[in-house]
């Protein structure tokens, strides 16, 4: 509910802005009774009727923590080819694709099609494994 000393400025300001004349003077100085002390009231009457401003939102502490669970595609890239389709429907278990890159060439580690880093292949019991040789910063780091 509005005090009714802001209210009788408002009032007061409204038969200003009306082209009348504002009421006499009530006994509490807290409102303004001229039309110069009206108009000069005025930001203070309207944050007062508006409330305090509203505080802003605590800011949580930026963190890698938030992303520890979400998932991302990994893909590397051993080399690439070229090949019309009669030939890849051809392909069948023991076939052999050649590659573009030679054996002991770095190869390309892509995170969500974007490439991040190069590695080398390794054996780990008996099983295929990349060692990341280099981590390409942001700016050289590239669409796939």
């Amino acid at each position: 509910m509005v005090d009714p000393l802001k209210q009788d400025a408002i009032n007061d300001l409204t038969r200003l802005l009306a082209g009348g004349e504002a009421s006499p003077p009530p006994s509490s100085p807290a409102v303004p009774s001229s039309p110069s002390s009206i108009l000069a009231s005025l930001p203070l009457l309207l944050e007062s009727l508006e409330g305090p401003p509203p505080a802003p939102a605590p800011r949580a502490e930026a963190s890698l923590d938030l992303l520890a669970d979400v998932s991302v595609n990994v893909t590397v890239e051993l080399g690439r080819t070229k090949a019309p389709v009669q030939d890849i429907l051809k392909l069948a278990p023991g076939c052999v694709v050649p590659l573009d890159s030679l054996t002991g060439d770095p190869i390309d580690v892509y995170v969500n099609d974007r490439l991040v880093a190069r590695g080398e292949v390794l054996v780990v019991n008996e099983n295929f494994a990349v060692r990341i040789t280099e981590v390409l910063p942001p700016s050289k780091s590239g669409v796939k």
